[in-house]
């Protein structure tokens, strides 16, 4: 059995060490996100996460979640680190959002919806990047339908409707983000999620 391995993360490539491999990336994108004040090293812990995220879904290619969370880290590289390369990486991330969709759309509650909506919407548009609101919305919309009282669907489409001037509505999404029930195995990430959503809360009142 092949391990890959950084730190407190291992990467199994035997098909029965998927779901372990995959709750790796989501506990280490977690801390990386939420724990790591420090920008720099906050910048080379998602490129090494990145590179150990391509790898299993070298291994598993036609599997939609890990397509899914080398997406996911890769758009958040692209925002932690910024600069010329973040092109790059979210036009990759799109692409690897949209081959999970063809896979199993139903993946991981439909998190590929939400992944790529909120990449529609958070890019610059054309001429810059891909960035449509319209697609943005449809998208959330459609990751809400798949799963209507998760924490992330709820909040990245209340943080849609915040950039849209839909206050109202995008309070209501807070909320149903805030009451979500909890994730098994996500706490940190819950945690640090339910952070956003209070000062985004606050933000609008």
């Amino acid at each position: 059995m092949a391990i890959y391995g950084h730190g407190n993360l291992v990467l199994a490539s035997e098909p029965n060490s998927l779901d372990e491999s995959i709750h790796a990336l989501q506990a280490e994108w977690a801390r990386i996100y939420y724990q790591i004040p420090d920008h720099e090293l906050q910048e080379d812990a998602v490129d090494i996460l990145a590179d150990q995220a391509h790898v299993l879904t070298a291994e598993f290619p036609n599997r939609a979640e890990t397509l899914i969370w080398e997406g996911i880290i890769l758009s958040t590289s692209a925002s932690i680190n910024g600069g010329i390369s973040a092109l790059g990486k979210v036009k990759k991330a799109r692409s690897l959002f949209e081959a999970a969709l063809e896979i199993d759309d139903q993946a991981l509650q439909g998190s590929a919806y939400t992944s790529l909506g909120s990449l529609y919407y958070q890019v610059p548009g054309w001429p810059i990047a891909f960035g449509d609101n319209d697609k943005a919305e449809k998208l959330l919309k459609k990751a809400l339908t798949i799963n209507p009282t998760g924490i992330d669907p709820n909040y990245f489409y209340g943080d849609f409707l915040v950039e849209e001037g839909r206050t109202d509505e995008a309070r209501s999404h807070f909320q149903k983000a805030l009451s979500a029930p909890d994730r098994p195995g996500r706490s940190l990430a819950d945690k640090g999620r339910r952070q956003e959503i209070k000062a985004a809360l606050e933000e609008l009142d």
